[in-house]
């Protein structure tokens, strides 16, 4: 069975995105933090919209 929520340390490893960046993408509202307690989650489907939707690059 698949995760379907990760923790912010989770969301880093599996995107190769930083801690920083990821709570800007909070604060712009391109990515929505789920809490459960204390835990802060972020869906999986979520981070995966938003980085398939992210521009793609020419440079090879």
């Amino acid at each position: 069975m698949q995760k379907i929520t990760v923790t912010i340390s989770e969301a880093c490893k599996l995107s190769g995105l930083g801690r920083s960046t990821i709570y800007k993408l909070f604060q712009s509202g391109d990515l929505t933090p789920r809490k459960c307690g204390s835990r802060t989650l972020i869906l999986v489907k979520d981070l995966e919209n938003y980085l398939n939707n992210l521009s793609v690059s020419d440079a090879a």
